[in-house]
């Protein structure tokens, strides 16, 4: 039996993961079986990219409730 990844990819290694297993797909040449389980892998990956952007999200907002929040940007100004 072989190990498994106990941790998930970061954002970047799940997107590009997902690119490949896209372009495996659209070429048509996997069985269904393999179709399957990419398509399952692709849903794993998923859900991780969405967790991984939420949890980007939130660290934003704490820095952004803080009393330096930032201000939008006005060119010109000093």
């Amino acid at each position: 039996m072989s190990a498994k990844k106990t941790t998930e990819p970061s954002f970047e290694e799940a997107l590009a993961e997902l690119e490949s297993l896209v372009e495996r797909m659209e070429d048509g040449e996997l069985s269904l079986e393999e179709s399957i389980r990419t398509y399952e892998r692709g849903i794993a990956l998923g859900r991780s990219a969405l967790k991984a952007l939420d949890e980007a999200e939130q660290r934003v907002q704490i820095l952004n409730d803080g009393t330096d929040a930032p201000q939008p940007f006005e060119p010109g100004e000093a």
